[in-house]
């Protein structure tokens, strides 16, 4: 089983602790034997997922949107990034440089095409930019990739 994650990034503190209780929910539902997460491991659910999954005994499996990816992020997660990175058994890029919106609808369309199933940590607004987390829910749809959307009641960005 291949597991996908899409999220919104800088959630208020409360809303990511109940984020991170369903995404240890969702692990704990499945057989790990088999399970590989796939993520482009961006802090939030990203790496949340990632982590909960290899913590459980999955593998994982890293999308790189672009070569600049990991300078867009913050830097206070680039040791956790490359941590994630180094634990990873397989590696997808894009062949994209820059870290744009396009290139990041790209990698998260390569990620759902590697995947049975993707977590969607999503408010179900629009995209705040393209390639944003709706986006990557619609483009999932369209292609047949189940979606479990995974948001608190009553919870905001």
């Amino acid at each position: 089983m291949r597991i996908g994650i899409t999220g919104h990034r800088g959630l208020p503190s409360d809303v990511a602790d109940q984020v991170r209780a369903s995404l240890l929910a969702q692990i704990e539902a499945l057989d790990v034997t088999n399970l590989i997460a796939v993520s482009c491991i961006a802090d939030g659910p990203d790496a949340w997922w990632a982590q909960i999954a290899l913590d459980a005994g999955g593998k994982l499996e890293v999308v790189i949107p672009a070569t600049e990816y990991r300078e867009g992020l913050p830097d206070w997660y680039h040791p956790d990034y490359d941590q994630l990175l180094s634990s990873a058994s397989d590696i997808h890029r894009t062949g994209l440089t820059e870290s744009t919106s396009e290139a990041h609808q790209a990698g998260s369309e390569i990620l759902v095409g590697l995947s049975d199933r993707l977590l969607a940590v999503w408010d179900g607004k629009p995209a705040r930019g393209y390639g944003g987390t709706a986006d990557v829910v619609d483009y999932a749809r369209q292609v047949g990739v189940p979606v479990t959307v995974i948001w608190p009641d009553g919870a905001s960005r």
